[in-house]
């Protein structure tokens, strides 16, 4: 195991103890979360070798890398993400600034691929980037993408691409400020970073506490809140422009904490949860939906 001795958000030493958290998807094992003394930032601490991390990806059930549809929660993901691939396109095209020239876009954490194909189908030039090596061939088979590992990102040439997209991928990269400083090199002056993570924040994530989904440990190595977002990007010298919600992660996220809690799917008390927190999130100024979207540029 490999213990974080310093907040990479603030540079503070200093951390307490938060919660402790089963990974339930595939070793069982408990994994603790820490909180910054300094900003408050959650993160998993320690966490497993970096060589050892991808053990952790292999599982059937861990859908992000997979295409499965068995089981009641899958079975949902599957059929919100095929509506969730054309807003993503919609929401690429309405940030990005607009030009008859063909456009470039980075997404990085690819998975299989679907979204850099709907996105490859709409005109877009498109690469991905992508650390697993079954996801990655998928991606070249199914749909012909470029898919490349992750060092590459320091091979691309400086101000390549008008949008780059990290959907749910910025909570697994072990090193968030060189990320940060890569992402910031190969983005255009005028290009546009779209980044989605988990809102620990969120009431869903108060809810079901150490059973909360998107904890996902220790997959998941960082738990966002919006200011721990805009922080990391702000002291980089990027700027956070808008804050979106991701409406039907709460769903997702909250039938997965009651199968957690609960040794069992329960579909009402899913749904009730996260539309509760969809609510409370709304009264909210927008801000503390179980899942976020952030636009930011240089």
């Amino acid at each position: 195991m490999h213990n974080i001795d310093s907040c990479q958000i603030c540079g503070s030493k200093n951390f307490n103890h938060s919660l402790e958290c089963i990974d339930y998807t595939v070793s069982k094992e408990k994994f603790n979360i820490v909180a910054c003394q300094g900003c408050g930032f959650l993160f998993t601490n320690p966490i497993p070798d970096l060589q050892q991390l991808g053990n952790y990806y292999k599982s059937n059930e861990y859908i992000s890398h997979s295409n499965t549809s068995k089981g009641l929660v899958n079975s949902i993901y599957q059929f919100v993400r095929k509506y969730t691939l054309v807003k993503k396109l919609q929401l690429i095209n309405q940030v990005t600034a607009k030009s008859k020239e063909s456009k470039n876009l980075l997404d990085v954490g690819c998975g299989t691929g679907e979204f850099l194909n709907t996105c490859k189908n709409a005109g877009w030039n498109v690469q991905g980037i992508e650390p697993d090596t079954d996801a990655r061939a998928l991606g070249t088979k199914n749909y012909g993408l470029t898919v490349s590992e992750e060092s590459q990102l320091d091979v691309f040439e400086a101000e390549s691409f008008d949008c780059i997209t990290m959907w749910h991928v910025l909570e697994h990269v072990p090193d968030l400020n060189a990320r940060v400083a890569q992402l910031k090199r190969i983005l255009k002056p005028n290009g546009k970073l779209i980044v989605a993570v988990p809102n620990c924040s969120s009431h869903d994530a108060q809810y079901y506490k150490e059973y909360w989904g998107a904890y996902d440990v220790p997959r998941h190595l960082h738990h966002f809140t919006p200011n721990d977002i805009k922080n990391l990007f702000e002291k980089s010298g990027m700027k956070l422009n808008r804050t979106l919600p991701m409406v039907f992660d709460s769903f997702y996220v909250s039938l997965l904490s009651e199968k957690y809690k609960h040794n069992k799917t329960n579909l009402l008390a899913g749904f009730y949860r996260g539309l509760v927190s969809n609510i409370k999130a709304a009264s909210k100024n927008n801000n503390s939906y179980s899942s976020q979207i952030y636009i930011i540029s240089k």
